[in-house]
C-alpha cells in the first residue's frame, strides 16, 4: 500500500501551500462530522412541530446517524486500500455535504431519518481517514503538532456542538443547523481534489461480507439496544431482549470469523499491539465521559438551574477552552518526557472535576462551573494527544486506516454506552431518592404541621400535596445528577491502570515499520 511508501510530507508535497490545504481540508470534514454527532440535540423541540412527530419519535433524527456511523466506520481501512483515500475522503465529504443540505430541506420525519442515515454512512469514514492522511504526512517527531490539531476537531466538535446549534436554531431556524456544513464540505472537496495526492490502490481486494454483515448487525442492534433501553425499562422489555440476543449471537459470530478467516477485513494482526489495544480501551472511556458528560450537563443547567438553551450552549465553551489550551502543548510535551505522565496528569484532572461536580447544587454559579468544566477539557487534552500519539506509534503503517476506523468505532461505542447507562443510573436514582423523601413526607412530620408547611405543603390537601411532591422531585433530581457524577467519576479510575500498561515509544527521526519502544 502507498501508506508505506509515502510516510512523509517532504516525499508528497513540495509546497507548503498544497500541505496546508490537504490538512485544512481532512480536517474541515472531521470537524463537520464531530460537530453533527452534538448539534442537532438542541433544535430537536424545534424539529418535532415541523416534522409533526412525539418526542419518543424525534430522537432517531439521532439514533439514525449514530448507527449508519457505527457501522460504515469498521470498513474504512478496506475501503481506502481498496479505491484510495483520495477517492475516498473527497466521495465522503461530498455525500456528507449534500445529506446535510438534504436534511436541512425535510419535510418528514421519514425523510429526516433517511438522509440522517446516508449522512452519518457518509461522514463514517472523515474520521479515521483524516486521521490516517495526517499520520502519514508527518514523520514521528511532527506529529505531536498535527495530532494536537485533529484531537481539536474531534473533541471540540462534540462540546461546541450544542452551543452552535443553539445560536443558529435561535437567531435562524433548526434547518441552519445541517446546512451550515454546505460551504464548508464544497471548499473541503475543492481543495482536496487539486492539492490532495492519492495513494496507491489495491483491485484485487475481496471484500469480506460476512464479516462485515454480522458486525453491521451487531452494531445496529447494540445501538437499538442502548438507545431504547432507558425507555423500556431494560430487559423486562422483549424488544430489549431480542436486540441483545441479536447482538451478542452477531459480534460472537464476527469475532470467531475474524480469527479463523483467511483474509478479514479487520487484519488480527492489529490486536497484537500492546499500545493500540491500550488506546482502544482509553478510547472508549474517553468517548463515554466527553459525550454522557455533555448530555447530562445540559439538562442539568436548563432543567434545574433555569438557564436558557443559548446560556447553557456558552457554559459549554469553557471546557473547550480548555481542550485548546491542552492541545497547544500537550503535542510538543510528548515529544520530550514520557507521554504516561502526561496522560496519569490529564487522568487525574478529569477525575478531580467529576469528583467536584458531585457537589454541584442548581444555583452554583458561572464562575464555579466554568472553571470545573475547563479543568475537564484540559485533561481530557492531555489525555487524547499523547494517547493517540502512543497508540500509533508502534503500528505498521499499513494498519494506520484500520487502526484509525477501529479507534473511531471504539469512540463511538463507548458515547452510545455511556448516554445510556447514565441516562438509566439517573432514572434509577430519582426513583429510589423519591422513594426515600417521601417516606418523611407525612402528616406525622411534625415539620409539615406548623406555620407556612402546613398551609403551603400539607399533604392531607391536593394544592399542599402537590407542592410537596414537586419539591421532593427537584430534591431527587438534584441528588440523582450528583450520583450520576460520582458514577462517571468512579468508571474514570481504572484508565490509570491501563495508561501504565503501555510501553513508551522512543519518537525517533525517520520512519521505520515499528518505532523503538522504551521498557
Amino acid at each position: 500500500m502507498a501508506d508505506a511508501h509515502q510516510p512523509h510530507a517532504a516525499h508528497q508535497y513540495d509546497s507548503k501551500v498544497a500541505e496546508w490545504a490537504v490538512l485544512i481540508g481532512s480536517m474541515a470534514g472531521v470537524l463537520m462530522q464531530a460537530l453533527d454527532t452534538t448539534i442537532a440535540n438542541v433544535a430537536l423541540p424545534y424539529m418535532e412541530g415541523s416534522l409533526s412527530a412525539s418526542r419518543d419519535q424525534i430522537t432517531w433524527v439521532l439514533t439514525s446517524y449514530i448507527i449508519a456511523a457505527a457501522i460504515m466506520t469498521a470498513p474504512v481501512g478496506w475501503l481506502a486500500a481498496r479505491f484510495g483515500k483520495k477517492n475516498l475522503i473527497i466521495t465522503a465529504i461530498g455525500g456528507f455535504t449534500i445529506a446535510s443540505m438534504a436534511c436541512g430541506a425535510a419535510q418528514s420525519l421519514e425523510q429526516m431519518v433517511l438522509f440522517r442515515i446516508i449522512q452519518g454512512m457518509f461522514g463514517a469514514a472523515l474520521g479515521p481517514l483524516s486521521q490516517a492522511i495526517m499520520l502519514d504526512m508527518y514523520p514521528p517527531e511532527q506529529r505531536g503538532k498535527v495530532m494536537a490539531i485533529w484531537g481539536m476537531g474531534v473533541m471540540l466538535g462534540p462540546i461546541l456542538g450544542p452551543t452552535l446549534g443553539g445560536v443558529l436554531t435561535d437567531t435562524y431556524n433548526w434547518r441552519w443547523v445541517f446546512y451550515i456544513n454546505v460551504p464548508f464540505g464544497v471548499a473541503a472537496c475543492a481543495m482536496l481534489l487539486v492539492f490532495f495526492k492519492d495513494t496507491a490502490r489495491d483491485n484485487t481486494l475481496k471484500f469480506d461480507w460476512f464479516g462485515f454483515g454480522a458486525l453491521s448487525v451487531g452494531l445496529a442492534a447494540l445501538q437499538l439496544m442502548l438507545d431504547r433501553g432507558t425507555t423500556k425499562d431494560w430487559f423486562s422489555s422483549p424488544e430489549i431482549v431480542i436486540e441483545g440476543c441479536i447482538a451478542g449471537v452477531a459480534l460472537y459470530l464476527f469475532i470467531v470469523h475474524m480469527f479463523t478467516a483467511k483474509k478479514p477485513f479487520i487484519p488480527v494482526v492489529i490486536f497484537k499491539d500492546r499500545n493500540f489495544i491500550s488506546g482502544l480501551i482509553l478510547m472508549f472511556v474517553m468517548g463515554l465521559v466527553l459525550l454522557a458528560s455533555s448530555a447530562l450537563l445540559s439538562p442539568y443547567l436548563q432543567n434545574l438551574a433555569g438557564r436558557s438553551v443559548t446560556q447553557t450552549g456558552f457554559l459549554m465553551v469553557p471546557r473547550g477552552f480548555g481542550v485548546m489550551f491542552a492541545m497547544m502543548f500537550a503535542g510538543r510535551l510528548t515529544m520530550k518526557m514520557d507521554p504516561r505522565l502526561l496522560m496519569t496528569a490529564g487522568a487525574l484532572a478529569l477525575c478531580w472535576s467529576m469528583w467536584a461536580m458531585t457537589s454541584w447544587t442548581p444555583g452554583i454559579g458561572v464562575g464555579a462551573i466554568s472553571w470545573v468544566t475547563f479543568v475537564q477539557g484540559v485533561g481530557m487534552g492531555l489525555v487524547f494527544v499523547p494517547m493517540n500519539m502512543v497508540a500509533f506509534a508502534t503500528l505498521s503503517p499499513q494498519l494506520r486506516t484500520d487502526g484509525a476506523g477501529l479507534s473511531n468505532l471504539m469512540r463511538n461505542i463507548g458515547s452510545a454506552v455511556g448516554v445510556s447507562v447514565t441516562t438509566t443510573v439517573l432514572a434509577t436514582s430519582v426513583q429510589t431518592i423519591h422513594a426515600q423523601l417521601a417516606g418523611v413526607a407525612s402528616p406525622f412530620n411534625r415539620a409539615l404541621g406548623v406555620n407556612g408547611p402546613s398551609l403551603m405543603m400539607n399533604p392531607q390537601i391536593p394544592f399542599g400535596l402537590a407542592n410537596l411532591n414537586s419539591l421532593i422531585e427537584y430534591r431527587s433530581q438534584v441528588q440523582a445528577y450528583a450520583n450520576d457524577f460520582l458514577f462517571m467519576f468512579l468508571i474514570s479510575l481504572p484508565v490509570f491502570v491501563v495508561i501504565w500498561m503501555m510501553k513508551r515509544p522512543s519518537f525517533a527521526t525517520g520512519e521505520k515499520h515499528e518505532i523503538e519502544v522504551v521498557e
